[in-house]
């Protein structure tokens, strides 16, 4: 656990370097839009104004951008960019509940999906989360709800759903898809769809938050020795979900990923596991020497597979 928090640690401070004042805006003719009508629920004091920076460290041979500091929600929709198949996913972002990586696994996420023909949903939730706190080496909180991004997932899902005719996305295809922490956030979604975390605000909170399938990409917070993490009650109805992991990540083990396998195939959800030998940890889409590199590839087989991809609208 200590070394998983040092590797935590030298990831922020590799990402803190360049800071910006500047409020991250999505590219091009893209939107923000709030999901929230007024103040957020469980809203939090969080230290400053919300702060964009690009990181030091690189990616496949360049940098990524982050943000954090984020009080006030929103999702960006990026649409199909030839055909549309009626697909649709909501992209959680990782950065450990802290920061956002929201290029590297947000915005370059969302353009391989429209370009697959899958409106794309960029979902910037609030961070920093408590109780996940990477300064200290205090774990218990390894394994708690993110109460703050769980309540953004859900209302962001149902407002997919809610304006699906208007943005032309099938009601039943709606996805997500997460990266490390996102990829907890993920299985948060997949599994815990019943109840609301927060009092419904509107008409948008009376439509299915469920997703339809689910992605998790390195994801965290799931195995605890050996045991599925409590928080995630896996259950039959619980989406159809494509795993990717690395052998060699140090940040989120491999057994992150089988714990939730394990248990995903004991309650009978159809689900697809891909372990490579190596890749790390916060690869994204970026291309590498590394056969991780063609996991996209994988997981479009998968969607057709699953019939997400098998007709337009």
């Amino acid at each position: 656990m200590k070394v998983l928090w040092v590797m935590l640690c030298a990831l922020l401070a590799t990402a803190t370097v360049h800071a910006s004042p500047k409020v991250w805006q999505p590219e091009g003719h893209h939107v923000q839009i709030p999901i929230w009508p007024g103040t957020p629920p469980d809203a939090q004091a969080v230290p400053g104004p919300e702060k964009m920076a690009v990181s030091k460290g690189t990616v496949g041979g360049k940098p990524y951008t982050w943000i954090t500091n984020v009080t006030r929600p929103t999702m960006t929709v990026y649409r199909p960019s030839g055909h549309n198949t009626g697909a649709a996913m909501v992209v959680f972002p990782g950065g450990g509940f802290q920061i956002l990586a929201i290029d590297l696994e947000g915005s370059e996420i969302c353009h391989w999906l429209t370009h697959n023909g899958i409106t794309c949903v960029l979902l910037k939730y609030r961070v920093p989360g408590p109780t996940y706190d990477w300064h200290c080496d205090c774990r218990p909180h390894n394994f708690q709800t993110p109460t703050l991004a769980l309540d953004d997932a859900q209302r962001t899902l149902s407002l997919v759903r809610y304006h699906a005719q208007k943005w032309h996305i099938d009601p039943h295809k709606i996805g997500v898809i997460g990266f490390s922490a996102g990829g907890y956030l993920v299985a948060e979604a997949s599994t815990r769809y019943t109840h609301r975390l927060y009092k419904p605000v509107d008409a948008a909170d009376k439509v299915s938050m469920r997703p339809d399938f689910a992605a998790a990409i390195y994801p965290g917070h799931l195995d605890k020795d050996g045991t599925l993490n409590p928080n995630v009650p896996v259950t039959r109805d619980t989406p159809p979900t494509f795993i990717v992991q690395a052998e060699d990540d140090d940040v989120d083990g491999v057994q992150q990923a089988l714990t939730y396998f394990d248990a995903l195939k004991k309650a009978k959800v159809p689900t697809e596991l891909h372990i490579y030998a190596h890749g790390g940890h916060a690869f994204g889409l970026r291309p590498t020497k590394d056969p991780i590199t063609h996991w996209p590839t994988l997981m479009k087989t998968w969607l057709k597979t699953i019939g997400v991809l098998e007709n337009a609208t």
